[in-house]
Order: C-alpha cells, then structure tokens, then sequence
C-alpha cells in the first residue's frame, strides 16, 4: 500500500443528533484497519436546528472533524458540493448521515481507488426496512431516466461514492446551479467500479425524503432534467399528433354542415377541449421546468453560503 494517502469523508446532515455519535465512531473505526492513512470528516450542516453541532463541538477533540455550517437550510446536492469545495483528500467518500449506508465499506472502497478506479459507485444489493412500494418506484425512476438520458446511471447507487481527486476537480469546474450529482459522477467519465452490499434500515431518527414527499419528486424531476432534452421532444411529439386530431375534427364538422348530417354534440366537444387543455398544460409545464433552470441559472447567484467553517 502507498503510504501517505489522505482520505476526506462528507455528511450532508440535517437535525440528526440521534446518528452523530455512531456514525462518526464507526467511520473512525472502519478508516483506522487501513494502514498509512489519514482522513478528516466533513460535517456539512444544513441548518440543524437539534443538538447535531453540540455533539460535533464536542466529539472534534477526539476525532479530525471540520464542520461547515450552512447559513440556512440549502439541501444534500449544494452541502455535498460545499464540502467538495473544502475536501484535502487524494480521494473523497460522500454519504448520508442515517447509517443505511456501511461505513465499514470505505476501506474496500479505498483498496479499489488504489487499484486505478475513479469512482467506486455501491450499489444496493438489498434494501432493508424499505417498502415495496418505495423499491417498485425507485426502480420506476431509474428505468426512465436511464431510458431518455444521453448517459447511464448505475441503478440503485445512491449517494454513497468514492472520488478520486481528478474527479473531485473535474466535477468543480461544472458551473451547474442545480447539479444532479448521481449524474455527474458517471457523466466525467474515468474508471468506474461497483460495489455491491446491503442497505441498512435507518439508525435513529426520521427520515427527510418520505416516497411522497417534495424532495424524491424533485430528485426524479432533476435526474431527468439535467441529463436529456428529450421531454421537450415528447411534448412538440404530443403536439403534433393532437393538431392531426384536430384538423381531422375540422374537416369531419366541415363535411357534417355541408352535407346536412348533425354535427356531434356537446359531449364530444367537451372531451375534445378537455384533451387539447391537458396536453397544452403538461407541454408548458415541461418547457416551465426547463425555462426555470434557465432562469436560476443565469441570476448567477452561489448554490450555498456558509455561515461558518469551524
């Protein structure tokens, strides 16, 4: 083994005091079999508003812990970014802060980075104490974006990956306000690897992301979004067949009033209006979401701002 590696851990957290101690024991433990090795652990705090930064002021004697604390609540995308931003190591491990994800896999992780692989992606085996109805959409999502995207995500991969420090850099130079950054990691290209394990129950806590919460909607809305045009081709698509539809409806109520036949009634006007409504309205509620990360695009405003970095 190379001597003299340095590894940075991120957590993106948010009101998590019933994790902290665990989590940060355990990562300790699982970096320390590797020999040869510092690391420090980032602690990218999203405006908690427990006993989350308490427990971290008081566990950064005994541990290498920076705490970046945000100055409002941002979300996991920007605090992961933030962290990146302040990451040393020759490689970087991101992961959520409710144990489900092993930090006993960073060692195995590690040995991969110093075969030559870039991004080591783990990907879920098995999904413990997860509903079926959550792994049925999960997959669901997957298939779609994977379907219209110019690239492949890893299925049930998650954020939990290594980086190597060209990636880390390279994934900085992407000007993006709102990354996807399940994407990103694949779309550098580099050498990549899976890993495979089983995914934890949650350690303590709640969860932030219910299946039918705003946040999984609006994860599923930026994964395709970021990576592909093509819903603005479905809804031109979509257009085009409807003004079919509706030249025929023209010619047919043209040739009723010609030929004297009744023209149809009230019931079929209705549906037809209803029809060219609805599509009108989910084709500007497409082009809506592209024009509206156009728009916080261009604003060029910073995807976060720390308050401080103790």
């Amino acid at each position: 083994m190379q001597n003299n590696k340095f590894i940075s851990v991120i957590f993106s957290f948010r009101n998590e005091e019933d994790n902290i101690y665990e989590l940060v024991s355990r990562t300790s433990k699982a970096i320390s079999t590797l020999n040869d090795v510092n690391y420090e652990l980032i602690f990218v705090n999203d405006a908690s508003s427990d006993s989350s930064l308490s427990i971290l002021l008081n566990l950064k004697s005994s541990f290498p812990i920076k705490i970046i604390n945000m100055s409002r609540n941002f979300g996991v995308t920007p605090c992961v970014i933030a962290g990146l931003n302040y990451a040393r190591g020759d490689c970087v491990v991101y992961l959520d802060s409710d144990l489900q994800d092993p930090p006993e896999l960073i060692p195995i992780m590690f040995k991969e980075f110093l075969q030559g692989y870039d991004v080591i992606h783990t990907v879920r085996s098995k999904r413990e104490g997860e509903g079926r109805l959550k792994l049925f959409l999960t997959k669901i999502a997957y298939s779609l974006i994977n379907r219209i995207s110019e690239i492949s995500l890893v299925e049930n991969s998650g954020d939990f990956k290594l980086l190597s420090r060209r990636v880390v850099d390279s994934i900085l130079k992407i000007q993006e306000f709102d990354p996807y950054m399940r994407s990103l990691s694949v779309w550098v290209g580099f050498n990549q690897k899976n890993i495979y394990y089983t995914r934890s129950p949650r350690f303590g806590g709640k969860t932030k992301f219910p299946v039918f919460s705003y946040g999984p909607m609006k994860e599923f809305v930026r994964g395709i979004t970021s990576n592909s045009a093509v819903p603005l081709y479905i809804s031109l698509y979509l257009g085009f067949m409807m003004l079919t539809v509706g030249v025929f409806i023209t010619l047919y109520a043209i040739y009723a009033k010609v030929v004297g036949i009744s023209v149809p009634g009230t019931s079929s006007i209705l549906i037809v209006t209803s029809l060219f409504g609805g599509l009108t309205m989910f084709s500007l509620g497409i082009i809506g979401i592209y024009i509206g990360k156009i728009y916080n695009q261009i604003k060029g405003r910073p995807q976060y701002i720390i308050k401080e970095i103790i």
